[in-house]
């Protein structure tokens, strides 16, 4: 396993009327918070809050191309941006979802205490396949068939790159002390949005490049 130091290159926030920061998403154009009885748009170049949807979002996000998808306790729920109307709604895994991303035609939604990602079909909720972990898992993202995942153990957080068949950790970037990474999104290219849980913040931390 290569292991090394997250770079972090950019910190947003502390935002107004935000105290904890759940769920990460990024649409191309914004980046989604989940911040409670909230889903905030965040532009990234200026750092500030441009929309606000009023959507139940206490964990992981996720985006489509053309929805949101929002954990909502033991529901996801699927949003439409514009409007910020609900218009599905499917289980999430039993005992209680943490991250959430979107690949492959599919969500893969993390549950924090029980360690594991699972393989989600959109339509019905069901299971279609579970990767373990060895730490709590928090925020999960895709980039390039790449599986990345957050971890918040004992206020320590890494960012891990997993073999989505074995879960074998591949490659884990480990965050400062007290640093917390609780939900975790690329920008399709060479970074993380991280949220940073009851810090209100965001970081963007570098991506390793691939020799």
């Amino acid at each position: 396993m290569k292991q090394s130091k997250a770079e972090i290159v950019r910190e947003y926030g502390p935002f107004p009327d935000v105290t904890n920061v759940a769920g990460v998403s990024y649409d191309g154009t914004n980046v989604w918070i989940a911040t409670g009885d909230r889903l905030n748009a965040m532009d990234p170049a200026s750092g500030k809050m441009v929309r606000a949807l009023d959507v139940p979002a206490h964990a992981g996000t996720a985006f489509d191309g053309r929805h949101l998808y929002q954990i909502s306790g033991e529901r996801i729920q699927k949003v439409d941006p514009d409007t910020g109307r609900v218009v599905a709604t499917v289980p999430a895994p039993e005992g209680g979802a943490s991250g959430m991303a979107w690949a492959e035609g599919t969500l893969w939604v993390a549950q924090h205490r029980k360690r594991k990602i699972h393989q989600v079909d959109p339509e019905t909720g069901k299971i279609l396949r579970t990767i373990d972990s060895n730490r709590f898992v928090t925020g999960v993202t895709w980039i390039d068939g790449e599986l990345w995942h957050g971890t918040w153990e004992e206020e320590q957080s890494e960012i891990r790159r997993i073999d989505p068949q074995s879960g074998e950790v591949l490659e884990q970037l480990d965050m400062p002390p007290g640093l917390i990474v609780s939900g975790l999104e690329s920008n399709g290219g060479d970074a993380f949005f991280c949220g940073g849980g009851n810090s209100g913040k965001v970081r963007v931390v570098r991506r390793p490049r691939r020799d």
